[in-house]
């Protein structure tokens, strides 16, 4: 693909309305990056950094305490699509933008469609992309030689099960997808109340990475065109899969994060969870009770000779398009998300899992708490993260995602089998009606 530094594919404004529908008003609470001029004293230059990730302000703190010239304040942000719309009414308003922001993977299209994230290519070191794996190196990328941020974590995808009951039952870990099927069968066949997993419709991004494991990628971009190939073999395979263990019954259909998913975790009825690299955070906050009783291994595999993973959640800090100060911010980022004190900080202090490939040995020498029976979690996990399947996302990936929601939604609720194929191809066609209308170059 030829450089297209802005994505723009005769749509920049199309772009910015997918996420600006609805909304109004501007953000003049939050200070801009331009809130500090340059003269020719060359006086110090402050940054705002939107961020959700928890105690943020920690880490820059220690950049602060020895960068004098380039001084960070973090201006914490509720993460998802409010960050984004917030964002895009800033940019669309030209006043009230932060310098830098914490963007996901799978948002970054988005934002460069609405022109809403510099390129920062010029401003890196040479060696960054080295620190990073090339699958993630490309989700800030996005095929061009252009650079729209720089990865700080990742999510690659891994099965986490309670050894506890593994043992009690019999059952053996699985290690493909069929293993998986028969495990579940067998434990739903000896107590009707306990499940290995669920199908949750109100995941996306878990189901996206699924996809990914098992080939898929989306959306794709040749020249200033998109495509759109939900409906692809690999997610075709990956829903007929979960529908007919839905429709079969030995697989819950309950959404994840929810009052009775979380009764599950913490009463045994729920076995196993496919999740991230994440997931003992989540485990810890919503089953304490059952510390210890966990541990983690890959994900079921298609092809055991070819393992792969997928990511589910993962984000990159960027420079925005309005930033009066963009070398200063990627000098800043660059030492965020690649130098051993923050990366050691943003795992150890953030309780992130870094991007960065060199330093996850060090900020990651000791399992996380809840695991800390298994010592090689960390190492395993690393491992497996290598694996992770490239997957591109599209500048109208909300708009997939709610049909993802909505159909497979209906398709679980009626445990259907045939539902869950007919939800792909509904979301293949509405994404890619979307794209059209919104004035994107389609093929």
């Amino acid at each position: 693909m030829r450089r297209n530094p802005r994505l723009r594919l005769a749509a920049l404004a199309a772009g910015a309305a997918l996420l600006l529908a609805g909304c109004s008003g501007n953000d003049s609470d939050t200070a801009s990056g331009a809130d500090a001029p340059a003269t020719q004293q060359q006086e110090n230059v402050k940054l705002t950094f939107w961020t959700w990730a928890p105690n943020m302000d920690r880490v820059v703190a220690t950049w602060n305490a020895t960068h004098p010239e380039i001084q960070v304040t973090v201006n914490k942000q509720d993460g998802g699509d409010p960050a984004v719309t917030k964002l895009l009414t800033a940019i669309k308003a030209g006043s009230g933008a932060p310098d830098l922001m914490q963007a996901e993977y799978q948002k970054i299209p988005t934002l460069v469609s609405a022109d809403a994230l510099a390129d920062i290519s010029k401003n890196l070191d040479q060696g960054t992309a080295g620190h990073f794996p090339e699958t993630v190196w490309k989700s800030v990328t996005l095929g061009t030689d252009a650079v729209y941020g720089v990865p700080q974590d990742s999510g690659p995808m891994m099965f986490y099960y309670r050894t506890d009951l593994f043992k009690q039952y019999g059952l053996q870990v699985p290690t493909t997808w069929d293993e998986y099927a028969q495990v579940a069968r067998k434990l739903h066949a000896a107590d009707p109340k306990k499940y290995l997993g669920t199908f949750s419709a109100n995941d996306p991004g878990w189901f996206a990475g699924l996809s990914q494991q098992a080939g898929a990628s989306w959306w794709s971009i040749d020249g200033e065109s998109w495509s759109v190939s939900i409906d692809d073999e690999p997610t075709l395979k990956v829903a007929d899969y979960w529908g007919g263990l839905v429709a079969d019954g030995v697989i819950d259909n309950k959404p994840m994060y929810t009052p009775e998913w979380n009764a599950a975790l913490n009463n045994g009825t729920q076995v196993g969870w496919l999740s991230a690299i994440w997931a003992p955070g989540v485990l810890e906050g919503n089953a304490a009770a059952t510390k210890g009783k966990w541990a983690m291994a890959p994900l079921p595999q298609w092809a055991p000779d070819q393992p792969a993973t997928g990511n589910w959640g993962g984000s990159a800090t960027s420079v925005t398009s309005q930033s009066k100060h963009p070398a200063e911010a990627a000098k800043f980022i660059e030492w965020l998300n690649t130098s051993p004190e923050a990366v050691s900080a943003l795992a150890k202090v953030s309780g992130i899992y870094p991007s960065d490939q060199p330093g996850q040995a060090q900020a990651l020498s000791a399992p996380p708490a809840f695991f800390a029976t298994q010592a090689d979690f960390y190492p395993k996990a690393a491992e497996i993260a290598k694996t992770a399947r490239s997957f591109t996302f599209g500048p109208n990936v909300n708009v997939a995602y709610s049909a993802y929601t909505d159909e497979f939604g209906k398709a679980a609720q009626a445990k259907s089998k045939e539902g869950f194929t007919a939800a792909v191809k509904s979301m293949q066609a509405t994404t890619l009606e979307n794209l059209k209308s919104a004035g994107f170059s389609v093929k």
